[in-house]
């Protein structure tokens, strides 16, 4: 799941902090023919705080950086594999969350951080609590938005018509593509679209597949909000299906949930819209119960998108408080 750039608005700007330039972009080499795209903005000498996109696949962009004061956190961002900068483009080969999880630690390695802050978003939030599950001695604390824990309910939800009853006409786009025999399994009958000999099939489905969240995204956008094309939508389409067809590659449903008493003790803010129709705020509360120390901030009169007021106001508001978090970097 993912944020759009094109929806990123007035909100922000009279929200957010205002636009800084990066001080350092890098290719990195993480092996399997990859190379990760990865910047970095803000205070050099600040608290290190990495931003992790939506998706799979949906690549990080320049208002991102915005969230934070940058007068106080060295602010890190990069494309996961395959998608944004990094390369090769739209690639699935060596490219799970397990293989993202050992970039970040060659991230964290490679600029010489001993913890940082987790920032994330949708998909983004399911690969910080994986991260953070994985390695919670190099993590300080988490901001997550739009929580999304990768299980097959939540796959059912979205790809399987419950979000389609609230959208009916959006609903009948995203199946348009498919032939009614397949559309008992929509994610099996788009990766073979997906994946298949037929290049314009390829990028027809590719784009429906994108619109369909796009549309969903933000509150007010009535299920009507166009989505991205061309190169994006092929990478944002192969990605996230190739992710979504193999459950992420976790060792069980629930796995996450499952492991929250390792990271039970770290701060962490829940940012959640209560009309999220892309990941539902059920999930939310469910993560908030197992996790001690953080707290949920229910925002009304919001979807999922990072651009709703609310959510842009809160998780600005939430990084502030992290500003009290140990400096150890």
């Amino acid at each position: 799941m993912r944020e759009n750039a094109r929806q990123i608005g007035a909100a922000l700007r009279r929200t957010v902090y205002p636009p800084v330039a990066p001080f350092h972009q890098m290719m990195m080499d993480v092996g399997d023919g990859h190379r990760i795209y990865v910047e970095q903005c803000g205070n050099p000498d600040g608290v290190p705080v990495l931003v992790l996109h939506g998706g799979p696949g949906g690549g990080c962009y320049p208002g991102m950086r915005r969230f934070f004061d940058p007068d106080h956190y060295r602010i890190v961002l990069f494309d996961q594999r395959g998608c944004g900068r990094s390369t090769p483009h739209a690639s699935v080969e060596h490219n799970t969350t397990w293989d993202l999880v050992t970039d970040i630690e060659e991230i964290r390695a490679a600029l010489r951080i001993d913890a940082w802050l987790l920032f994330g978003g949708s998909w983004g939030s399911t690969l910080a609590l994986l991260y953070a599950q994985a390695h919670p001695d190099h993590v300080l604390a988490l901001a997550l938005r739009g929580i999304f824990t990768m299980t097959q309910a939540e796959l059912d939800w979205f790809y399987g018509g419950g979000a389609g009853r609230f959208f009916p006409e959006a609903w009948a786009r995203f199946i348009a593509p498919i032939p009614e025999q397949e559309r008992g399994d929509l994610i099996a009958a788009y990766h073979a679209r997906l994946f298949g000999d037929d290049p314009r099939e390829l990028m027809r489905c590719a784009t429906t597949w994108s619109a369909w969240e796009s549309a969903l995204a933000v509150l007010e956008g009535e299920g009507r909000t166009a989505g991205p094309g061309g190169d994006y939508a092929r990478a944002f389409a192969r990605l996230e299906n190739h992710y979504f067809t193999h459950n992420g590659w976790l060792e069980e449903d629930g796995q996450i949930l499952r492991d929250m008493d390792r990271i039970a003790h770290l701060p962490g803010h829940i940012v959640q819209g209560r009309y999220d129709m892309i990941c539902p705020p059920a999930t939310a509360v469910t993560l908030a119960d197992r996790w001690p120390a953080a707290r949920l901030h229910m925002v009304g009169a919001a979807g999922h998108a990072l651009s709703e007021p609310g959510i842009t106001a809160a998780l600005v508001a939430a990084m502030e408080e992290l500003k009290g978090v140990a400096e150890r970097g």
